[in-house]
């Protein structure tokens, strides 16, 4: 195994070269960020724009709130679930049960759109058909999940419509997943979920999401977004190693290098979206593990769970939150608003600390 398996946190070279185990720099939250969030009832809410083109704004992007905002929900849900098996019991509100309600109805649209027979090279032209019924339901989609704030639909349902993949490219990645998240940190800004409910966000949400996605991805022949091909982790997803790495910390029998054992995966597939996504991968690619993904491989190395969610965490900051190509689609408003400054005291609040270097 090379020796970015105790790094975890590899910047994907070109095909044939090394991976490089230097880190990216922790990402930090200021203290006057580290407070609740509350939107207040008169709000001033705008439709998302797109507003990452190049480097420069990039940069901007990295220091915002908008991004603190997305790191701090984000390791919010994943520390809801560390220890918890997505079949164990956990409250769910009003609202996270009508987005499990239409994530079901966006299933049931795959049976009824089914893919051209035609041979078609790059992905199935019937999924911009799919993708076009989303577009037309989105503003119904997003008051029927929060009817509580119908002027937030123009913000939230623009983050909703670009959570299952592009329909003009015909791919889907890890930016699409990282739109969902940003759906669910809005929702949580308006206060539409409590502490109670983060368990369920993950074991339930997220997880039904997941299958969505999958769905999508093998019955259209979606091209991945993105993609560091057998450089990076994952053709499509990020967040289901995260969370699931999450989900194993503690596990008495279950370690890292239990993901090289494919009766332990296939056993806890169901359980655990880290196996989840091994099952998966396993069962859309070819050939020996060690070669298809290569630094999956390297991560069965590390000693524990704990280690592996943190460089998980990092990795999600250095391989798509500071990617261009990834970031580039990502829409602004006012609940994610790019030109306030995480390192000052114009923008927004946060909740926790400093989210990116969390490893031990």
């Amino acid at each position: 195994m090379s020796t970015s398996a105790t790094s975890l946190f590899p910047t994907m070279p070109p095909p044939g070269q090394q991976h490089q185990s230097q880190p990216p720099p922790p990402v930090k939250v200021p203290e006057s960020l580290m407070r609740d969030v509350h939107i207040p009832p008169v709000h001033l809410f705008s439709t998302p724009v797109k507003r990452i083109n190049d480097q420069a704004s990039l940069n901007v992007w990295m220091g915002s709130v908008a991004l603190v905002r997305l790191l701090l929900f984000c390791q919010k849900i994943n520390d809801a679930v560390i220890g918890k098996k997505l079949s164990d019991p956990c409250p769910l509100n009003e609202t996270g049960q009508r987005i499990l309600e239409i994530l079901g109805e966006l299933d049931a649209w795959i049976d009824e759109i089914p893919p051209q027979e035609s041979p078609q090279r790059f992905g199935n032209k019937s999924f911009r058909t799919w993708i076009d019924r989303l577009e037309t339901n989105a503003e119904r989609l997003t008051v029927s999940i929060f009817p509580a704030r119908p002027q937030a639909t123009p913000e939230l349902s623009a983050y909703l419509t670009s959570s299952f993949g592009n329909g003009t490219r015909i791919d889907y990645g890890s930016g699409h997943e990282l739109s969902f998240l940003a759906f669910l940190t809005c929702l949580d800004l308006l206060d539409a979920f409590t502490p109670q409910d983060h368990q369920a966000l993950v074991t339930r949400v997220f997880a039904k999401y997941l299958a969505v996605v999958r769905r999508l991805q093998t019955v259209y022949m979606l091209e991945p977004a993105g993609s560091h091909g057998v450089w990076g982790l994952d053709d499509h997803q990020h967040l289901p190693y995260l969370f699931g790495s999450a989900q194993l910390i503690g596990h008495p029998h279950i370690k890292p290098r239990s993901a090289l054992n494919p009766d332990i995966v296939e056993g806890f597939a169901k359980e655990y979206l880290y196996l989840g996504a091994i099952a998966f991968i396993m069962s859309v690619k070819k050939g020996p593990f060690h070669e298809h993904s290569p630094i999956l491989y390297d991560i069965t190395a590390v000693p524990h769970w704990k280690k592996v969610n943190g460089g998980m965490m990092k990795m999600w900051v250095a391989e798509v939150l500071a990617k261009l190509p990834v970031v580039q689609h990502l829409p602004f408003g006012s609940l994610l608003p790019y030109d306030d400054r995480a390192d000052g005291d114009d923008g927004g609040g946060g909740d926790g600390g400093g989210v990116a270097g969390n490893d031990a």
